[in-house]
């Protein structure tokens, strides 16, 4: 989390910048033959390519896991988390009927996942844990201290996850597996060739309270650890994630059974955590999807690193994301990574996992060239404002939504906004002329929803055209990261009553659509 104090970066966009652009299938097929090469590298060569590439990439490289080995039994295989799923918010979805124009005419939903305390259909918000790992990889445990002998297997089992640790990050395939049963070896196996071509620098274990035996199976042992991990970056402030850990007694040594998401883990399973993977990393994203759609990964490279340009500017207080990562995924995977269960037309979300970063995921199976770099700008400029814990207010829907359709346009001409006959039709009906008010129900209708986001675009250009970028960022902070009321805001940033620029806003609403 940035310090509050801090200062965001910003500039005001003239309007008439123009927008890049980058063929995905194009440059797909120019630099697949050059990454198959890449791609068919062996997992076990991974120490030489980290101690040859730097943090700092600057080359793109795809990097495949291993084919599935035989399926061990089914106590050792991942499985979807059944803790509560991310919300999601939506734009507007396609319709067929309509001439689909330049901007997207299809539905995004930015997924912010549920925060602690607030019941289902409430205040969407991100949600981290209390505490990640210290820089010691240990964590406070809250839980039941256990019996003498139970603290002793634990601190047994947790110097076991340490070694596999040491052995994950100095690409020592065989270390990794050693303290498993070899049932689960393919499965961990499966497990270290994707983190292994996420660039993983970081892995530290820490036991949330002591081991527990699996009732009616003497000799096995669970045990819930918290992970904090980085990619690419080393010494990164850890994102986290809860696993479980299935233990069995070989005379007084444990051995590793299987390495299991939690369903405590609020977040979802990780894509990693399910799927091999093939990666491509760049000097500012990291971008992931399933070897069937590896053939997208440099056109979708190419227009991310675009697009983080443009987030970066969006920071609060200064400092972005130091990567954003960026996952594509197929019909099977966008039904179970981060939970799923997300609407059939949703085109992307975003969702907090801890150290302050936000993972973005892409549905294949609606995201289109056309749309597909006002989305990233979308997400990216979510993963790069949002504060470490989401915003907990939905009366600020506007303001966050607000932003991220700004910099989706990318400085466009308000005139070729692509949303300007929805926000026409919401102030003909449906809405209360409130800002606060604006954020669509769950199961509004396309329109609806594609209005409430054109509101939100419209209300932060007209305070980026009042007051310019700075100032309106300096109001974004202090509403969203540091929970100021809009009054209190615009008073300490604009010196203006927010009373005169609610209705200010509103008025250059209605001005715009006629």
């Amino acid at each position: 989390m940035t310090d509050g104090d801090e200062q965001p970066p910003g500039r005001t966009t003239d309007g008439d910048e123009p927008r890049p652009t980058v063929d995905a299938d194009r440059d797909a097929d120019a630099s697949a033959a050059n990454l198959s090469a890449a791609a068919d590298a062996s997992a076990d060569d991974t120490r030489a390519e980290n101690a040859a590439t730097p943090a700092g990439v600057d080359a793109a490289v795809d990097t495949i896991a291993p084919a599935p080995a035989p399926a061990p039994d089914a106590a050792s295989l991942p499985h979807p988390a059944a803790g509560p799923a991310s919300y999601p918010v939506p734009l507007v979805q396609p319709d067929p009927t309509r001439t689909v124009r330049q901007r997207r005419r299809w539905p995004l939903w930015t997924a912010l996942g549920l925060a602690l305390g607030l019941v289902a259909g409430a205040v969407p918000g991100v949600l981290l844990r209390e505490s990640a790992p210290d820089a010691a990889g240990r964590s406070a445990a809250n839980a039941d201290p256990g019996t003498a002998a139970q603290r002793r297997l634990g601190e047994r089992m947790l110097a076991l996850l340490d070694r596999q640790a040491a052995a994950l990050v100095g690409a020592d395939r065989a270390g990794f597996l050693a303290v498993a049963e070899p049932a689960a070896r393919p499965t961990l196996s499966r497990r270290y060739a994707a983190l292994r071509a996420l660039r993983v620098t970081t892995w530290r274990p820490a036991a949330d309270g002591v081991p527990e035996a699996v009732e009616g199976r003497p000799g096995e042992w669970r045990q819930t650890v918290t992970v904090g991990y980085c990619f690419v970056v080393p010494d990164c402030a850890p994102s986290t994630v809860e696993l479980g850990a299935r233990w069995r007694l070989a005379g007084e040594e444990p051995r590793l059974t299987a390495l299991e998401p939690s369903e405590a883990d609020p977040a979802g399973v990780r894509p990693w955590q399910m799927n091999d993977l093939a990666v491509t990393v760049g000097k500012r994203v990291v971008v992931a999807t399933t070897p069937a759609q590896r053939r997208k990964l440099p056109g979708l490279l190419a227009q991310a690193e675009t697009a983080a340009r443009a987030a970066d500017r969006y920071a609060i207080g200064g400092r972005p994301p130091d990567r954003y990562l960026v996952y594509y995924a197929g019909k099977g995977e966008w039904q179970r990574w981060y939970g799923g269960g997300r609407p059939k037309w949703t085109a992307g979300y975003a969702v907090g996992v801890g150290g302050g970063r936000h993972d973005v995921v892409l549905n294949a199976q609606i995201v289109t060239p056309a749309g597909l770099d006002d989305l990233l700008r979308h997400e990216l400029t979510h993963a790069a404002s949002l504060p470490d814990r989401g915003y907990a207010d939905r009366a600020d829907w506007w303001l966050v939504e607000g932003l991220a359709e700004y910099a989706g346009a990318d400085g466009q001409p308000v005139h070729r906004y692509d949303g300007l006959t929805e926000v026409r039709d919401l102030l003909r009906g449906g809405w209360s002329g409130r800002l606060e008010a604006v954020a669509p129900a769950d199961d509004a209708s396309d329109d609806r929803v594609g209005g409430a986001y054109g509101v939100g675009y419209l209300a932060v250009r007209h305070l980026v055209d009042r007051y310019g970028e700075q100032r309106m960022l300096d109001f974004y902070r202090a509403v969203v990261h540091q929970g100021r009321t809009p009054e209190q805001a615009a008073d300490e940033v604009f010196g203006d009553p927010w009373s005169m620029l609610h209705d200010d806003c509103v008025a250059y609403v209605r001005a715009v659509v006629g």
